[in-house]
Formats: C-alpha cells, sequence, structure tokens
C-alpha cells in the first residue's frame, strides 16, 4: 500500500518523515524550490508496513476571490455582497505537486495543524489530490492529531488518525467569505472617498475588517477617556500610630469620599479622642498560586509585559522553535494539560539547563505538584510547554532565547508549589470610625524562585498590636486627593480586551494588532518605560465617523457583531447550524449597513 502524508510546513514534513523513516529516507525536489518529497518505508498499526511519501504545503492552497469583471473600478463595491465567489489556486507548482504525487496512492494521510485553519488547509489538500486521483475521497483519508514534535508522540499519532473535520472546514470558509465580501466592499468604498477628500494619497489604502476595526475601536475608546478625563477632588482620614520605633498608617474602610464637609465632619469627630482602640487582630495563611498551564493569548500578553515584544513578534518566535520540535503548538485556548502527560520526561531534559536545571533535578527527585486545570480545552492542542531541550545560548534570535525560557520557566512553576505567606491585619477604631493596616511575610517562595518574572515581596511588618490594645494616636489628617486618569492602551491590554471579546481567535490576534498599525490607523508611543498604542488623526476620524452613522442598532466599530460570527462558527463547528445560513445572515446585516455607510461617508473626517 502506498500512502500519501502531507503536512502544513515544510519543516514538519521534514521532522515527521526523519521520524518515521528511521534516518532512513529517500529525498526527492519537487518544482517548487521550497518543498521535498520524502520517500520511505512505515509499518502503521492497522495496515501494516507501507511505502509513504511525505510532503509538504506552504499554507492555504487556494484563496476565495471574485471574477475579474468585479475588480476595483469595474463594480460598485456593494455589488459584492451578491457576486459569486471562485476559488483561485495561489500555489500551483505546491498544487500539482500534491496531485501527481497522488496519482500512485492508495491513503491521503493529513499533518496540518490540528485547528480550525487546518482542517480547511487539509481540505484543499484532499482537492489536490483527489484531482490526481479520484480513488482517493473524503472517506478513506486519514487526519493525523498531533501538538508537538516529540518522536513517540508522532508515532503515537500516525498510528491513531482521525477524520477530516470538515464542519471545521465549512467555519472557516464561512469566515474568509464574509471577510472576503465586508472587508472588500467597505474598504473600496473608504478608500476611493477618502483619497477624493485628500485624506489619504493615491496609493494609500483605508482598509475595513470586522476584526481590525473593533481593534481599532478599543484603542480610539481608551484614548478618548484619558482625553476627555477630568480629575475630581477627594478626601480622606488617615491616622498614625508608633509603636516599637514603626510608623503604621492605617487606610479608612471608607475609603475616598468626595463630599469634604462631611469627611471634615467625621474627621472632627474623630479628633475628639487621643486614643484608638485596636478591636480585631487577624493572622492567617495566604497564599501566592502558582500560574496556570500557558495559551496563547496568555503568553501574548506577557511577553508584551515582560520583554515588550510585540503579539506578531512572540507568535513568531514560538512558532519556530515549535518548527524545530523545541516546543509543543503555540497556537491554543488550552490552559490544562492532559492526563496522559509523562512530566517527569520533560524534566529529564532540561536537567542539563545551567539556569534551571537544578530545578528540574529537585522536581524529578522530590516529585513534582499536580498543575493547575484552568476551565479551557480547544480539544485540539494541550496548553504550550516545552517538548525538547535547546541551550538558550545556541539561539540566534533574541525573541526566541525569551520565549523559550519563559515557557520553560513557567512550565516549572505550574509543577511547583504554590507561595506561602503570612499576612497579618489590625482594626483600628478611632471615635466612631475604622480603619485598617497589613503586614506580609513571605514565609514559603516555592515557584517564585524559578518564574522569575513575578514578584510577590513581604511588606512591612506590623507591630505586635494586641486585640483591644488601647493605642496613642500619633497623628490623624484629613487629607485630599485626585482622582487619576485610566492609563492610554498597552498592547497586553488590547490582547486581553480582544480575548474577552471574542475579536479574533487565539491565532490571529496577532495579526489584527499588525494590521492596524501597519495601516497607521495607531501608533506605537513610549513613555518612561511602557509602549502606548494610541490612535492616529486619521484612525480617530474612522471611528468617530462610524459611531455618528445609524446602522439600526448595530455598531461596525464594537465588538458585537464579529463576536456573534464567532458564535455562528463555532455552532457551524458543532453541526447547530449550516454554513449557507450563517453567510446569508451575515451578508444581509453588513450590506444594511454598507447601504448607511455610503450614505452618511461624508460623515468621516479627519481633523489635520
Amino acid at each position: 500500500m502506498k500512502i500519501l502524508c502531507v503536512a502544513e510546513k515544510p519543516s514538519i514534513a521534514k521532522e515527521v518523515a526523519n521520524i518515521l523513516g528511521g534516518g532512513n529516507i529517500r529525498v526527492r525536489q519537487s518544482k517548487n524550490k521550497y518543498i521535498k518529497n520524502y520517500d520511505f518505508r512505515f509499518s502503521f498499526s492497522n495496515t501494516g508496513s507501507c511505502d509513504v511519501t511525505m510532503t509538504s504545503v506552504l499554507g492555504h492552497l487556494t484563496n476565495l476571490d471574485f471574477p475579474s469583471s468585479y475588480a476595483w473600478g469595474k463594480c460598485s463595491p456593494s455589488q459584492l455582497f451578491s457576486a459569486n465567489i471562485i476559488t483561485k489556486i495561489t500555489q500551483k507548482e505546491v498544487f500539482d505537486n500534491i496531485s501527481n504525487e497522488a496519482r500512485n496512492s492508495d491513503k491521503l494521510m493529513i499533518w496540518t495543524d490540528c485547528d480550525r485553519e487546518g482542517e480547511y488547509i487539509g481540505k484543499e489538500i484532499f482537492d489536490a489530490a483527489n484531482k490526481g486521483n479520484r480513488r482517493i475521497t473524503i472517506n478513506n483519508v486519514w487526519r493525523s492529531k498531533f501538538s508537538h514534535l516529540e518522536r513517540n508522540h508522532v508515532v503515537r499519532a500516525a498510528n491513531s488518525p482521525i477524520e477530516l473535520d470538515m464542519k471545521a472546514a465549512n467555519a472557516v470558509q464561512c469566515r474568509m467569505e464574509v471577510d472576503l465580501r465586508v472587508g472588500l466592499s467597505f474598504t473600496r468604498l473608504l478608500t476611493d472617498n477618502l483619497k477624493r477628500s485628500s485624506i489619504i494619497k493615491d496609493k494609500e489604502v483605508a482598509s475595513y475588517g470586522t476584526c481590525q476595526f473593533p481593534t481599532l475601536g478599543f484603542v480610539v475608546d481608551r484614548f478618548k477617556r484619558v482625553k476627555n478625563f477630568k480629575p475630581e477632588p477627594f478626601w480622606y482620614i488617615e491616622p498614625m500610630v508608633r509603636k516599637e520605633n514603626k510608623k503604621t498608617n492605617f487606610n479608612w474602610v471608607r475609603g475616598h469620599i468626595f463630599d469634604r464637609l462631611y469627611v471634615m465632619l467625621l474627621y472632627e469627630k474623630c479628633l475628639k479622642n487621643e486614643h484608638g482602640t485596636i478591636t480585631k487582630l487577624e493572622t492567617k495563611q495566604t497564599t501566592n498560586y502558582r500560574p496556570l498551564p500557558l495559551t496563547t493569548v496568555e503568553l501574548q500578553k506577557d511577553c508584551a509585559k515582560y520583554f515588550k515584544m510585540s503579539a506578531k513578534a512572540t507568535l513568531e518566535a514560538a512558532e519556530k522553535l515549535y518548527n524545530r520540535g523545541f516546543l509543543s503548538y503555540p497556537r491554543t485556548e488550552t490552559d490544562k494539560y492532559p492526563s496522559s502527560m509523562n512530566f517527569k520526561e520533560i524534566f529529564e531534559k532540561q536537567k542539563q539547563d545551567s539556569r534551571w536545571g537544578l530545578w528540574s533535578t529537585k522536581l524529578v527527585n522530590e516529585g513534582h505538584q499536580p498543575p493547575r486545570s484552568g476551565s479551557h480545552d480547544d480539544h485540539a492542542h494541550p496548553a504550550i510547554h516545552p517538548v525538547n531541550y535547546v541551550s538558550i545560548d545556541s539561539l540566534t534570535s533574541q525573541n526566541e532565547k525569551k520565549v523559550y525560557e519563559y515557557v520553560v520557566r513557567r512550565f516549572l512553576a505550574c509543577c511547583s508549589k504554590d507561595a506561602i505567606g503570612m499576612q497579618t491585619s489590625a482594626t483600628l477604631k478611632w471615635g466612631d470610625e475604622f480603619f485598617t493596616a497589613e503586614g506580609l511575610m513571605v514565609t514559603e517562595r516555592n515557584y517564585l524562585d524559578i518564574f522569575i518574572y513575578k514578584k510577590w515581596e513581604s511588606s512591612k511588618s506590623l507591630p505586635k498590636f494586641q486585640e483591644g490594645e488601647t493605642v496613642k494616636i500619633s497623628s490623624g489628617l484629613m487629607k485630599e486627593g485626585k482622582t487619576s486618569p485610566p492609563q492610554l492602551m498597552t498592547e497586553t491590554e488590547l490582547i486581553a480586551l480582544m480575548d474577552a471579546n471574542g475579536i479574533g481567535t487565539d491565532a490571529t490576534i496577532a495579526e489584527h494588532i499588525d494590521k492596524i498599525i501597519s495601516r497607521k490607523y495607531v501608533i506605537k508611543e513610549k513613555k518612561g518605560k511602557t509602549d502606548y498604542i494610541i490612535p492616529s488623526k486619521l484612525g480617530m476620524g474612522l471611528i468617530e465617523g462610524f459611531d455618528k452613522m445609524d446602522f439600526n442598532g448595530i455598531s461596525l466599530s464594537k465588538p458585537f457583531l464579529r463576536k456573534t460570527l464567532e458564535n455562528n462558527l463555532q455552532e457551524i463547528c458543532d453541526g447547530t447550524k449550516r454554513k449557507e445560513e450563517v453567510v446569508e445572515e451575515m451578508k444581509r446585516i453588513y450590506s444594511d449597513a454598507y447601504k448607511v455607510c455610503s450614505n452618511n461617508i461624508a460623515n468621516i473626517q479627519i481633523v489635520q
């Protein structure tokens, strides 16, 4: 039997071929300089020894497009909502290579990434193979399920094939069609009108995207809140007690109050008393929990926070490490590890490192803690974790060094003990008012010693107060403060907002942020040690213009419409909705919005 295996990337094909072929492989070049065909024999558990050819694609083989009669300038943008859509082969040499290799094959096995996009690329691969060999039907396609390139894992994936998920592929095709129709129609409308108004230059494009604009909307909304912020004065009472040569400031349980006269009356009552009473003293153990297993979104957020890396740069570094077999698949929503994971095997591989080897050895010798489990599971990939060891010094990319070390340290932290502290709190009654003070003593650092990015330090300890003790008020002040404006948007916050509102996926969030930067809708501005994302005048004008339009209860700059689409895509995956009905529903909504936008395009004004 002859089996054709096709991976999503050349690096994956090479690695899988070397593992399954045991190093005994023959390499043939294809017409595409990046694509090689690997011939070897492998004994599958359900078919026995087979001749195998392993090859790959370079991502998508095809793309959705409109016929040439609907090119820019040849039709009204509104016609794109009803125009026919055609499928174009964009990687002809790669497509033809699969067709040719399929001619003498009895079976097709797909080795694409195990996510929605991977299912759709798998469908494209099937179409190419089926064109070369009609005997290869969708019913005899194998689909491997793997999340990293460790040898035993790859062999298990080869011997435990599943079916290609056509529902997930349909969901991707639905999203692609909606994005194509909506994106091109609104982009042409915006670009043509902004050029006529000399707002953008002839060669510039003002693009619209169903994820792109809500992402921009988050940035604009935060910027306007900062810009329009007006500080309000507030007042509070702060007593201080001196004991054991320690000054202890107590915080008012009422917090901050915006009525000066009311605070003054309460303060005057307090001043009638030279002493206060410690009414409650409590010392209890407190826990600083080790992190949850790592998702793509958390990786992007933390790399932006700790290393000032963009979401795009983070994902690129993680994918390169994955392609070389060092990390598990870096696009995942799962924040738990499978029960079958061999933790000790991973610790053993990391023992040789000078930075965290001793910690890995400790986990091997003394045992590890069962990692915490989050509530998310995409049923495709486990949480991100190290697969094989690589010395950081051997990596040439600074981003790859940072990402690899972060992933390893987080994994080891997940398997370590929580940090423990003793927290003491004292409640002071002064007059009729109550105040509190707290002190923290970290007694066991545990995971904090390996997860160096998180800080949890002992705070100033409290004097040895006694419950019921009368203490002299050394000073009692009525203080004034002002409310602070919100901070401008950081990339970490933007990623979190997008994730919480269903804008993009763990795999595409980085692309949408990069798009609004490349379109010059936003810029990055450094203030102190922090990089902030702020809207340009063009980005501000676009969102404000769209917000002035009445779209009959919907918004094109808020996340709700895109979240609706994402929910519909999940229903397609679940089998409760059909692709065609979702496409028609979204076409109707956006077509109506397009008419409103077309009639009110003059509302988009850019203040130069």
